[in-house]
């Protein structure tokens, strides 16, 4: 993994995971697709026979009625409470995307992706980021995948009985997955 997908190091003073916790769990990663309404986050673990999940849910931070303070901070407890139980060695989180059409969502994303680099970092966790069409690209060979081909990859390559639901927590299988690959690619290669 390069440093250019690295958005955060561990590391500089910050307390780590092992610190009055359980350890990480080497090759663990926790993959989240963040959101101020629904954030879906999955548990992947490196398995004998490949990545198993964990544990997968979502939390929701609320609706717009609420405060978005009020809502960084729900979502901001939530991930520290979610790292806390399940100590990774890497967060792997869906870069932020923009359209012309939509710059608020941007913005309102960024809130929600800082608070969760801000409880990675308060654990000393790195965490990574992906673009959504790198993503599809590394788990289904086209960055233009449908959520019905990537829930399929997903479905596939975690071994589930069925395909992954909410459509959330799917985007969180997947980025957890991308980053799994990608590791395991880097990994390999360092072995010849």
């Amino acid at each position: 993994m390069t440093s250019q997908s690295c958005e955060s190091e561990a590391g500089d003073g910050v307390a780590k995971v092992g610190d009055g916790g359980p350890p990480p769990v080497w090759g663990r990663v926790v993959g989240i697709d963040p959101g101020l309404n629904v954030t879906g986050y999955a548990v992947v673990d490196p398995g004998p026979r490949g990545p198993i999940v964990v544990e997968a849910g979502v939390i929701r931070p609320g609706s717009s009625d609420r405060a978005l303070g009020q809502r960084l901070d729900h979502l901001y407890r939530n991930v520290l409470e979610l790292l806390a139980a399940y100590p990774p060695g890497a967060l792997a989180l869906e870069k932020v995307h923009s359209h012309a059409k939509f710059p608020r969502t941007a913005i309102l994303m960024g809130h929600a992706r800082g608070v969760i680099v801000l409880a990675a970092a308060s654990k000393g966790i790195p965490v990574f980021g992906y673009a959504a069409a790198r993503v599809k690209k590394t788990l289904t060979g086209s960055g233009r995948a449908p959520k019905e081909q990537m829930q399929r990859a997903i479905q596939v390559e975690l071994r589930l009985a069925e395909l992954p639901e909410p459509h959330d927590v799917a985007d969180a299988c997947a980025i957890a997955l991308c980053h799994y690959q990608i590791g395991r690619s880097v990994r390999g290669l360092k072995g010849l």
